[in-house]
């Protein structure tokens, strides 16, 4: 059940983010932006924007600042041009941590990354440092609602190419290949299932306990450091938080 546990946490930190609307929806602008940039402004031929959409939406963003960031990522008149990038480090007693931002200026945003490592017990590494110890995966979560078949849902996502599925009576954690997520996310939805939350992400092959109260705070307020800034996009970690049981 660790897929599970590691969506709780998902689920957790989007609930943590709500708290904080105008600058989740500041990041999710971004993310929108960027891909309709790359990809073009419909969703429908556009894989990557439907993902940035379900996500804003996800965190409750208006359909207007959605068409707005949609717009500005199209537009030709906007001059300022953002790049992904992805810093590895290491947080209390090794932690494996990776960042994945959405910056218009390196310069700024790596010694940003590197102050919030040095100064909560952590340091930033080199590309490549702890990213072999994740997995790069879609996972779809399809809650337990009434009139919602989960037993119909599960062979929906099996047959349109799931590689694992896990349900309780909470609801149904669907695993898949990057490859194959928007299929299978897409044959759900026109099966008439409604993710609650769907994104390629990355799942920690192993986690890591923090065995003394002053790493598990350094950790929180490392982590804390990083979803402050505005260019971080979303924040991986392989810390087994004691409340996942």
């Amino acid at each position: 059940m660790s897929g599970h546990s590691k969506w709780n946490n998902i689920k957790n930190k989007k609930g943590k983010e709500d708290a904080k609307k105008g600058r989740v929806f500041t990041k999710m602008a971004r993310y929108i932006m960027v891909a309709a940039r790359e990809g073009g402004g419909d969703p429908d031929y556009n894989p990557s924007l439907k993902m940035a959409i379900d996500k804003a939406k996800s965190y409750n963003m208006p359909n207007d600042n959605i068409d707005r960031a949609i717009k500005k990522g199209t537009g030709e008149d906007d001059d300022t041009h953002y790049e992904e990038v992805t810093y590895e480090g290491y947080g209390p007693s090794g932690i494996a941590v990776m960042v994945k931002t959405l910056t218009d200026n390196r310069n700024r945003t790596a010694p940003e990354m590197r102050h919030a490592f040095d100064h909560n017990g952590g340091n930033l590494g080199t590309s490549g440092c702890v990213s072999f110890m994740f997995d790069n995966v879609g996972m779809i979560y399809i809650p337990a609602k009434d009139g919602v078949d989960l037993d119909e849902a599960m062979m929906v996502a099996i047959d349109s190419g799931a590689k694992d599925v896990d349900g309780d009576e909470e609801g149904l954690e669907i695993t898949t290949s990057p490859e194959d997520f928007a299929t299978v996310r897409d044959s759900l939805e026109d099966a008439g299932f409604q993710p609650e939350l769907a994104e390629i992400t990355y799942l920690p092959q192993n986690e890591v306990e923090l065995t003394t109260e002053d790493d598990i705070k350094k950790m929180e307020k490392l982590i804390d450091a990083l979803e402050d800034n505005d260019d971080v996009q979303d924040i991986y970690h392989n810390w087994k938080e004691a409340d996942e049981g």
